[in-house]
């Protein structure tokens, strides 16, 4: 089928993915086979950004999940994830003879971002703007490899929670969305993953504690998400990367996010 009738796949990694040896490379292997979708790789970075801070004398805060960005630390979490990051991740897809390309959020104007509400410093909330460049790098037969890094409209750049940006570009495109985690979907009270998880279902378990931390952030992107594009979201494990064929393939793999 023509690559122009399929939804493009965002695919979201975490920092997790790069400290693991050779877990990268897996996840570019099996991306290398998909020849008829157009994709795209959305990355954060948190631990490699903690150690880098640790270097630099300062420590790391969050609130319900998310990282907390002071003004002073803003240059460093930019050139870690925009630059050391982003750059390593484009290498290793070029090495397997992927042609990616490394951007930010604000290259091409693509993802726009207001000042987060939730006081959390530099810190953006970000919303899909413009779609020419990516469209250009997807019709050019390219993998854009995109950090979490944007701007506010005054040039000021910001942090933003790579799940949010996954599901800005996402919009942007009108795609799939895959969020891999260390963990293969989402586990309900009983400690046993769920098959699907919807608003009310998840608003319960982060009540009780059972969803916490970073899951947290990620299940409401999600849901956010599904919501948004009236399509249920995949929350799977990076671990098993040959899960992305199944995916496309219609079946259901790690925990679905229902749309309300």
């Amino acid at each position: 089928m023509d690559k122009a009738k399929l939804k493009p796949l965002v695919i979201k990694i975490g920092g997790a993915i790069l400290e693991t040896h050779g877990a990268l490379q897996k996840l570019l292997t099996v991306m290398a086979q998909v020849k008829h979708r157009h994709m795209v790789l959305i990355h954060g970075g948190g631990c490699v950004v903690d150690d880098m801070l640790a270097n630099a004398g300062f420590s790391t805060e969050k609130k319900h999940g998310l990282r907390v960005t002071p003004k002073e630390q803003m240059p460093i979490i930019a050139g870690v994830l925009a630059g050391q990051v982003n750059k390593s991740i484009v290498a290793s897809a070029n090495a397997l003879n992927i042609p990616a390309v490394g951007l930010s959020l604000t290259d091409g104007d693509m993802v726009a971002c207001r000042l987060s509400e939730l006081d959390l410093g530099c810190v953006g909330e970000p919303y899909p703007h413009c779609s020419k460049l990516l469209d250009g790098l997807l019709n050019g037969g390219f993998l854009p490899i995109i950090s979490s890094i944007g701007a506010l409209k005054s040039g000021q750049l910001v942090n933003v929670n790579a799940d949010d940006a996954a599901v800005s570009i996402c919009q942007l495109l009108n795609a799939e969305l895959l969020l891999l985690t260390d963990v293969n979907g989402v586990k309900g009270a009983n400690g046993d993953y769920l098959s699907t998880l919807d608003a009310n279902e998840a608003d319960q378990l982060i009540e009780q504690g059972v969803i916490a931390g970073g899951m947290t952030a990620k299940v409401k992107a999600a849901l956010h998400a599904a919501n948004q594009l009236r399509r249920s979201i995949a929350v799977a494990s990076w671990q098993q990367p040959e899960q992305i064929m199944h995916l496309l393939a219609g079946q259901a793999i790690g925990t679905r996010i229902e749309a309300n």
